[in-house]
């Protein structure tokens, strides 16, 4: 791994390349960019998830999902690189199977929207399932271990959860339970 930035503005990137962790150059175009880009978004819009008020199990959840999701940004910027490791999508597997089994069965879809913390953790839910589609992209033309893409779909999927848990938590007074889509179908079974 190269070494660790000591300044930041190297202007280096000013001819539309940048370096990757292995020294190379490629275009900010390049599908790894995009990839280890959406994934670095996601990460901070965990960061903002972090800054609302969190119920402490699901706040210490993020702080570990924060620190493996930075090991899979340096694995996307070293290509052959292995960073993540095949247990990190088993933690998330475990978080989902734990936080699902508190929460009642979905009548409809729901929309993205209740408390803020739900809707900030519904924002991170749709950065994943970009990040995903960008690694699946790189994918395709590159080498890249399973464990990137697999962990993105996991974290995507428990993103969700944890929307409906936090929703339920209601530490803003605003929530309660999921905003149902007013579906003609549930207008109907309603009657």
């Amino acid at each position: 791994m190269s070494n660790r930035l000591t300044q930041i503005a190297t202007r280096t990137g000013d001819d539309g390349t940048t370096g990757l962790g292995d020294g190379t150059r490629v275009p900010k175009s390049h599908l790894r960019i995009a990839a280890l880009g959406d994934v670095d978004e996601l990460n901070s819009h965990i960061g903002v998830l972090l800054a609302e008020p969190l119920p402490d199990d699901v706040r210490e959840l993020l702080v570990v999902i924060q620190h493996e999701l930075f090991n899979l940004g340096g694995e996307m910027s070293i290509p052959g690189y292995e960073l993540l490791k095949a247990d990190a999508v088993l933690r998330l597997d475990e978080a989902l199977a734990h936080y699902n089994a508190t929460l009642p069965r979905l009548k409809e879809f729901i929309l993205p929207a209740g408390t803020r913390s739900a809707s900030i953790a519904h924002v991170c839910r749709t950065v994943a399932r970009r990040a995903e589609r960008s690694v699946v992209t790189l994918a395709a033309s590159e080498t890249v271990r399973p464990e990137p893409r697999q962990y993105l779909n996991r974290l995507s999927d428990l993103l969700f959860v944890l929307a409906r848990v936090l929703n339920r938590a209601n530490l803003d007074g605003l929530g309660g339970d999921d905003v149902y889509w007013k579906s003609e179908r549930l207008a109907r079974d309603s009657e």
